[in-house]
């Protein structure tokens, strides 16, 4: 499939007529194109034809960048170089946000673009109007042959095209090899379901690695599923499990759009009980509606964009109360797609709220049950998929996957169940219930809807593996596994909060997003101006950019793992408090109440704090910096070794100090 509206060598570009050019790339195009850009593309084309005759290689206009659901203007081909322009055209100013997306369109076939890892790649930004530009030719302090961005306008092109090609070293890229090559995307959570609800498919959009079961493998697994139930009138329910970024909650995502068409009887529905993901993806998905109809001439409120998204993305318990007001009626959908199935409400949470808050003084269902028996009220066919995460219960009530299967034996004999062959890993917590429905008939167990490799760090998967040896006490596997993971993904560890700032706004590039997590308990950063219980935006902090104070950016608000479960950063500031001590006997669980640190003892809730520290460390994309603060001999709830002993072991795993 062809990734760029036209290319051609720069000598058949330079001979080709400008409407010639300017017909293939409406023709291309699969939206109506608006005369404004058709002027942009004429202006274009004649700068180019200006500027490439002393070269010789390969011209690509609006190059596919699927990750990111934009197109890059020109890429260009020569020698050992990669050129990726961005044209402003009628602009005399350079805006930050100009820059960061010529930089990012950069990043992007860099990280993600095979044939272009080991490429000087120059993204030059045009601002056709501008009189003063500054034409540095260097590298970003990363020394990994991607150039800071250039600013320069038409006059200067030509010679800036030149400059890089002195600067540049290495074999000449072959054109046909580098249009073969593997794109192979990781997206955030937020990327890929604005280019899934766009019309991309999850093969554009991710990784395809020989060593991980392809995503589209374990979606292709869930739609057999869901077409084999259809034809036979079956009732079905699978579980799909994974490490944490695997893709989980990208496959959910990527059934839901496969069938988001409410007059069709596979019409499915995505569903999830955690709040700040649902309100980031849709508010994501709603801005880039308007975004995209405005590019297209159309005028659309947000709200009108906001009502389509509600239904493609849903919180759990607003299904709930739906399917609350007639017990008879089934929902509308066929499929539902239960994200993070482990944090549905047990028995007890779910009575108590019907009871306080919905008037049912006698609800005797847990969240799993209640939600199944919801899709066995259609008289033909269900499916229910519950995306599983192992260890990532951090919440009281949260029932875990135990549940759901409970609730299949005593009340629905008659579905059938598709398990995940790593359902009875330790961490999932299903072991002993899974024996008890081993003699079912109707229990198949697959392969597939397991993924194995983390997707979210696309320097390196083995980082959740990292944190589960780390938080286990397995510090010479995660000396090991360290080794694996450093060159590649960046772990430094600090005492100073301002070091740390400093660090990610160093490591960061373009608009790579950066920000500071903390455990929901770590109370006594308040020194640090970190304030737990002050409330962020998850909104703005994941959505906004650099010029709002309100955003990750800013280095100011901070996130629990509540705020940032299911959703990622590509560099994070972990600061540890008191709450989670190392000692030598493990972990000791503290809770601050008033004015004194008071010993958690319930081993429910000691592994709901665990479990947040392993959401709060794996949450980056790129690398992270760990803050143990150095605490205050003259504070007694800040004493020095309530800190120490925690710093000194991730020091001896051999995490780097700065």
């Amino acid at each position: 499939m062809r990734r760029e509206y036209y290319s051609d060598s720069i000598a058949i570009f330079l001979k080709a007529a400008p409407d010639e050019i300017l017909g293939k790339l409406v023709r291309s195009s699969d939206f109506p194109i608006e005369q404004t850009q058709r002027d942009a593309w004429l202006e274009e084309i004649a700068i180019l034809h200006q500027v490439l005759s002393p070269f010789q290689g390969v011209v690509y206009f609006e190059y596919s960048i699927p990750r990111m659901g934009k197109r890059v203007d020109v890429v260009i081909l020569i020698g050992p170089a990669i050129f990726v322009l961005e044209f402003k055209v009628g602009e005399k100013e350079f805006s930050s946000s100009a820059v960061d997306q010529v930089l990012d369109y950069a990043l992007d076939l860099k990280n993600f673009h095979e044939p272009s890892h080991e490429h000087l790649i120059a993204p030059i930004l045009i601002a056709t109007k501008a009189k003063h530009t500054a034409t540095v030719v260097a590298t970003t302090p990363q020394n990994d042959k991607l150039l800071i961005p250039i600013k320069c306008n038409t006059g200067l092109l030509g010679s800036v095209i030149a400059d890089v090609l002195q600067f540049a070293d290495g074999i000449d890229i072959n054109p046909m090899q580098w249009e073969l090559g593997r794109y192979c995307p990781t997206p955030t959570i937020i990327e890929a379901a604005m280019a899934l609800y766009k019309g991309h498919t999850v093969d554009e959009i991710s990784r395809s690695d020989a060593s991980a079961i392809n995503l589209s493998q374990t979606s292709d697994a869930i739609s057999e599923i869901i077409r084999s139930s259809k034809i036979k009138s079956q009732k079905a329910i699978c579980f799909v499990t994974g490490v944490p970024g695997a893709g989980k909650t990208l496959v959910g995502l990527n059934i839901a759009t496969k069938h988001i068409d409410k007059d069709n009887d596979l019409y499915s529905v995505f569903l999830s009980g955690n709040g700040p993901l649902v309100a980031i993806l849709r508010e994501a998905l709603a801005r880039d509606k308007v975004r995209h109809e405005k590019e297209l001439g159309h005028r659309i409120k947000k709200g009108e964009a906001m009502s389509d998204v509600k239904m493609f993305i849903q919180n759990v318990h607003n299904f709930r109360d739906e399917c609350l007001i007639d017990f008879s009626k089934p929902p509308i959908e066929h499929v539902a797609l239960f994200d993070e199935a482990q944090r549905a409400w047990d028995l007890q949470k779910t009575a108590d709220f019907m009871k306080r808050r919905k008037n049912k003084p006698s609800f005797s269902q847990s969240e799993p049950e209640f939600l199944i028996s919801c899709l066995d009220r259609h008289s033909d066919w269900a499916v229910v998929v519950c995306l599983v995460g192992g260890g990532q219960e951090i919440n009281t009530g949260e029932a875990g996957i135990s549940e759901w299967i409970d609730a299949l034996s005593r009340s629905f004999s008659n579905w059938h169940i598709y398990i995940s062959s790593r359902l009875t890993d330790s961490e999932y917590g299903a072991g002993r219930i899974l024996e008890n429905i081993k003699s079912r008939l109707n229990v198949i167990t697959k392969d597939e809807l397991h993924l194995a490799v983390s997707m979210r760090s696309f320097r390196t998967e083995h980082v959740s593996l990292l944190v589960k040896q780390l938080l286990d006490l397995d510090a010479a596997e995660a000396r090991n596994t360290l080794a694996q993971v450093t060159n590649k993904y960046p772990i430094v560890i600090t005492r100073d909060l301002s070091n740390a700032k400093r660090w990610l706004k160093e490591q960061a590039r373009g608009s790579e997003r950066y920000g500071i997590v903390v455990s929901s308990q770590a109370q006594r950063l308040k020194p640090h101006a970190i304030d737990v219980k002050s409330p962020m935006d998850p909104i703005h902090w994941f959505l906004d950019g650099k010029e709002d104070v309100r955003s990750s950016f800013y280095l100011e608000d901070v996130a629990t793992e509540f705020a940032v479960q299911g959703l990622e950063l590509d560099w994070a500031c972990v600061t540890w408090d008191a709450d989670f001590r190392y000692s030598r006997k493990g972990w000791q669980h503290w809770s601050f109440i008033g004015d004194h640190w008071n010993h958690i003892k319930k081993t429910e809730r000691q592994n709901y704090l665990k479990n947040a520290y392993r959401v709060l460390l794996t949450r980056a994309r790129q690398g992270m910096v760990i803050v143990v603060p150095p605490g205050d001999s003259e504070d007694v709830t800040r004493r020095p070794e309530f800190y120490n002993p925690t710093f000194e072991y991730l020091r001896e795993i051999g995490f780097k100090i700065i």
